[in-house]
């Protein structure tokens, strides 16, 4: 299919492209190359002690201890369960605010409007630690509260979007069959909206399961603060950066999982998931001008000539 913004590259634009591509990927590979052989170079500090590279077996023997691996797990299963709980109540607080957003009352959509940008604008650390200080509801709960308050925000502006880009005709066809405004949004605008939100709804979720990790400040005992705090403390600063490297990996295992679920479902929810392509025309051919030739003898002449009725 030919571009409107730009003309389809020729074979040496091409061949160019492919150049620069090489070029830049060497360069980056290259860099991360000379960026693990440095970390794993001695260190000389300024009294003369050595100290060794970040890749010496020395700095990693403390994974040989189980108690180390169970305290990552627990800090990740911590970590899901905060995930998990603030996940259902932002997705039920995002629904709220789409009918809310988008209702025909002023009553109801004016204040609705008010709070969603009242939350969507504040500082999820702030949010959280405003939780715990006023309501002394418990780090868990602060962390929980917080991100489903602010990621249920951002649902709700998305659900509102995608019911607001439906076609009119869906909302004047319930309208027309008999079916309240209440139940057309709800029985034939919301589950299309959802549908065609739900990757975008996916991905926000992975936002908030790295957003997890500022329950740190308030003392929750999440991934972050069980590997580079606790343990840290525990065995010393010698193992600073593998704590930090273990606890980096397990981040981007769940975000890439879950990332790549959303590329799943953004692929099985697209506009021709399940459709089927027109094969010729459905309009049913025109009455002729003749009047000697029939409507019948018209339908006829267009199966002969390979026309779909």
């Amino acid at each position: 299919m030919t571009s409107v913004l730009y003309d389809v590259p020729g074979p040496k634009a091409r061949a160019r492209s492919r150049a620069i591509s090489g070029v830049g990927i060497a360069i980056i590979i290259a860099a991360l190359v000379a960026l693990v052989v440095v970390l794993g170079l001695p260190k000389v500090s300024a009294n003369g002690a050595v100290q060794p590279g970040l890749w010496d077996a020395s700095r990693w023997d403390v994974f040989n201890d189980l108690q180390v691996w169970r305290t990552l797990g627990i800090g990740a299963l911590n970590t899901l369960r905060m995930a998990a709980v603030a996940a259902i109540l932002a997705l039920v607080i995002g629904i709220l605010f789409s009918f809310g957003r988008a209702s025909e009352n002023a009553w109801v959509r004016v204040p609705t409007t008010v709070i969603l940008e009242f939350f969507r604008g504040m500082p999820v650390l702030l949010m959280m630690l405003f939780i715990l200080l006023v309501f002394s509801t418990g780090s868990f709960w602060a962390g929980v509260a917080a991100l489903a308050v602010y990621n249920g925000a951002i649902i709700g502006e998305a659900l509102r979007a995608g019911i607001k880009a439906l076609p009119s005709g869906q909302r004047e066809a319930g309208l027309a069959i008999g079916l309240t405004p209440i139940a057309t949004r709800f029985r034939i605008e919301f589950p299309q909206a959802f549908r065609q939100m739900l990757p975008i709804i996916i991905a926000q979720l992975v936002v908030l399961l790295k957003d997890t990790s500022l329950a740190f400040v308030v003392g929750y005992n999440e991934l972050l603060r069980s590997g580079n705090y606790n343990l840290s403390q525990f065995f010393g600063n010698r193992y600073s950066f593998s704590f930090f490297f273990i606890v980096l990996a397990i981040y981007l295992a769940m975000n890439l999982s879950l990332s790549w679920l959303a590329r799943v479902i953004a692929r099985r929810t697209g506009s021709n998931s399940g459709g089927v392509k027109p094969t010729g025309s459905t309009a049913p051919p025109t009455k002729p001008a003749d009047p000697n030739l029939t409507y019948s003898n018209a339908l006829g002449a267009q199966s002969t000539a390979g026309g779909t009725v």
